[in-house]
């Protein structure tokens, strides 16, 4: 294949992973106009149509990591297209429920489609020109928070004009549409560690440790902090995950390598992801309250769902934006650098939200510097993950990466929630977070972002090469064969 079929043969595969993983990002904020209906619309109880939410969270977890290393297993492509066939058949599923428990079913499987995002972003390592790997890593990884920003909106729009099961058939025709596109676009490269045995005990282990972690952060707020439940998944998650942790040293072939997770360049990016997460949620759930909330408040500022969404929308457009010239600046300063740009743009962000939380402009304007820093950050992550890992590795600790971002997400809803639960006004009998829990909020997401950069700070440094390290050029020459041999 000649240097311009290439160019076209790459390009086509960035575009097709960017919009697998804005697809997957608009899958996840896909109810959340429906949170306050969805009582109604399933004919039950608000404590039990919250699962409809948890749910996809719980099986992302799970998923991401599991189907990250069955990507290094078995080949990404394959894998992708798994991804696919739940986001369809669960979008199906949802589109057609009239009561909770289909719904809930329809969304875990939902769910399984959130690793698409780690497995595309390892692919790029294989297919994609060392000239333009690192725009295309920031990219793809700032394509979840493009479809976030884009898709709130657009899911908006469409709950208040039409019926809400359109949403869900929407959702059907994206996944459609991206399984059509993997099949088509997407090579087939070999498994970078093809041969080796699936830890199915490392998978199960790890699945319940998550699953009792999240269950305790997501819910906690609900049960109580101190009650049996809450403090009972909190100790099971710490014994399963320390359990899993003796089980991954000591076999021969485990689900994620906690030797290299141990690299003090890995370690300290994924601790910074944590944090990251932690700082890029905040906003996300501070912004729309405030900008929903009555103006008889005195701070609320009285939007609509629909207009709080396009005050919001052109945020994800900033991400997008920003994304390649985050990979020009890794191209020329290297990740890290570029991480803690970004993470001290997030900063910036929130200082500016506190100053102008005054105005839906200006809550618009402090959501697009936030956004252009998480584009930057998220850009960078994984550039030094690939950057500090074997290519036999690649998707297992890309997805344990994304999978350390989404604890982050949970715990920054956690600590907002209880945040907003405790400074709280009486407004006409109704109990509403107050001007100055909205303000304790966002500095709690400056201060994580600084926090964050303190710790990037901390990231060694690595060799200019990293990224096309462990002999990605031939690498590279050796899977442009490949693809010339599938076309």
């Amino acid at each position: 294949m000649d240097a311009p079929q290439h160019a076209a043969r790459s390009g086509g595969v960035v575009a097709t992973l960017a919009f697998a993983g804005i697809t997957a990002a608009i899958m996840q904020t896909l109810v959340t106009p429906l949170i306050a209906d969805l009582p109604r619309i399933l004919h039950t109880s608000p404590s039990n149509s919250a699962w409809v939410i948890t749910v996809t969270l719980l099986v992302g977890a799970v998923c991401v990591p599991v189907f990250g290393r069955l990507g290094d297993l078995v080949g990404k492509r394959p894998m992708l297209l798994v991804c696919a066939a739940p986001l369809i058949a669960g979008s199906v599923v949802c589109a057609l429920s009239s009561s909770v428990v289909p719904m809930i079913i329809g969304r875990g499987l939902q769910g399984m489609g959130m690793g698409m995002v780690p497995l595309g972003i390892a692919l790029l390592r294989d297919v994609v020109p060392p000239a333009k790997l690192s725009s295309s890593i920031a990219m793809v990884s700032a394509s979840m928070g493009i479809g976030g920003g884009l898709g709130l909106p657009v899911a908006a729009a469409v709950a208040e004009y039409t019926s809400w099961r359109v949403l869900f058939w929407g959702a059907t025709a994206m996944a459609v549409i991206i399984a059509v596109l993997i099949w088509r676009l997407i090579p087939n490269v070999p498994a970078g560690a093809k041969g080796e045995r699936f830890d199915a005990p490392g998978a199960i282990g790890l699945g319940i440790g998550l699953v009792c972690l999240l269950l305790a952060v997501s819910k906690g707020a609900d049960w109580g902090w101190s009650s049996a439940t809450t403090l009972g998944l909190f100790v099971a998650a710490v014994v399963m995950l320390v359990a899993w942790g003796f089980w991954e040293i000591r076999t021969r072939q485990p689900l994620v390598d906690l030797r290299t997770t141990a690299r003090p360049r890995v370690l300290m990016t994924n601790l910074a992801s944590i944090f990251v997460g932690v700082g890029m949620y905040s906003s996300m759930l501070i912004v729309p309250q405030l900008l929903q909330y009555p103006k008889a408040t005195g701070y609320g500022l009285g939007q609509s769902m629909l207009a709080a969404g396009l005050w919001m929308a052109p945020a994800g457009i900033m991400m997008m934006l920003v994304s390649p010239f985050g990979g020009k600046l890794t191209n020329i300063r290297g990740p890290k650098f570029t991480l803690i740009c970004g993470i001290l743009v997030v900063a910036a962000g929130y200082g500016a939200s506190l100053a102008l939380m005054g105005a839906a402009w200006g809550l618009m304007v402090g959501l697009m510097i936030i956004n252009c820093g998480v584009g930057l950050a998220y850009g960078a992550m994984p550039a030094l993950i690939m950057g500090s890992v074997p290519l036999s590795e690649t998707a297992a600790a890309n997805g344990f990466n994304t999978l350390m971002r989404s604890l982050g997400t949970s715990i920054g809803a956690a600590v907002i929630g209880v945040v907003l639960a405790e400074l709280t006004i009486n407004l006409g009998g109704h109990e509403l977070a107050s001007e100055n829990g909205f303000r304790v909020g966002l500095l709690i997401g400056g201060g994580v972002a600084l926090l964050a950069a303190a710790i990037a700070g901390a990231i060694p440094a690595g060799r200019r090469a990293d990224l096309g390290g462990h002999g990605a050029h031939a690498k590279h020459a050796a899977v442009s064969e490949q693809v010339t041999s599938d076309t």
